[in-house]
């Protein structure tokens, strides 16, 4: 088994993940309706949307599997972040990265891998939208800009997400402001009208 390979930016692509507040947040319908999608339209058992810290694989989205997370060193999304373009393994079995992987010779005996890099609006691999399946196929090039096609669906909400947050901390400090404007010109008039009398 060869272990996912770490990538050259790690602390800037670390750092780009914790500034998204993605990690070990609740289940949004936004992400599990991608892979939800994704299990039906490729017929798999597993899809996840995946993201990836120092020493762990997270996922923010899952279907198929009853953990939330794996250890990224065994991972096969660890693998396909630091890939330019799509990794698909036809039979995880008659690869020699992963064919004695924990996950292929134990539960939940992956032998059908499909990741796409998930790239943050800073141009950083944040994490990985994939799909498993328990038996060996074949993958098309159209399957492969559907997968593609899911994955920057995965990025723009991810991004949506961030700018949706980014508004409401706006809002919040307008309001903080108006709160401090009202009760200044409150005080003023108070002061004014009580020296009149």
């Amino acid at each position: 088994m060869k272990k996912a390979p770490i990538p050259k930016n790690e602390l800037k692509r670390i750092a780009s993940l914790y500034a998204l507040d993605l990690l070990d947040t609740p289940a949004e319908e936004r992400f599990d309706r991608l892979t939800k999608t994704a299990t039906k339209i490729f017929h798999v058992p597993i899809s996840t949307l995946t993201l990836i810290d120092a020493n762990r694989e997270w996922f923010k989205s899952c279907q198929g599997l009853s953990k939330t997370e794996g250890d990224r060193a065994i991972s096969f999304c660890g693998h396909a972040l630091v890939e330019n373009e799509i990794l698909v393994i036809p039979d995880t079995k008659k690869d020699e990265r992963f064919a004695d992987n924990p996950m292929v010779t134990g539960e939940p005996f992956i032998r059908f891998y499909a990741g796409v890099p998930i790239i943050s609006a800073d141009n950083q691999r944040i994490g990985v939208f994939c799909i498993k399946d328990i038996k060996p196929r074949e993958f098309s090039r159209e399957d492969e800009e559907v997968l593609e096609g899911l994955a920057a669906w995965a990025e723009l909400e991810i991004n949506l997400r961030n700018l949706s947050l980014s508004v409401i901390e706006q809002q919040d400090i307008i309001n903080k402001y108006r709160w401090k404007q009202d009760k200044l010109f409150l005080s003023k008039h108070t002061a004014k009208n009580s020296n009149k009398k």
